[in-house]
């Protein structure tokens, strides 16, 4: 069993003390998509996630940018 990741609720009180700065840029370094998902449900669950639609933005881009294959460049 691996152990939950909090990150989701730090970047989501982040968001809630009013700092959407730094929420998006912790969500643009997020470490997996699962954890982009548990920040928008959190958010959808406290309706942040209509009030910040650049938060919307970013977590639905990053989601597809972790999601895509990576391009590997040949030695």
């Amino acid at each position: 069993m691996s152990r939950q990741s909090v990150w989701a609720s730090k970047v989501a009180a982040l968001i809630q003390g009013g700092n959407a700065a730094a929420a998006l840029a912790q969500i643009k370094v997020a470490p997996t998509v699962k954890d982009l998902k548990d920040l928008r449900a959190l958010l959808t669950a406290s309706k942040l996630m209509a009030k910040h639609p650049n938060v919307d933005a970013a977590t639905a881009d990053q989601i597809v940018a972790l999601s895509s294959p990576r391009l590997h460049r040949s030695p």
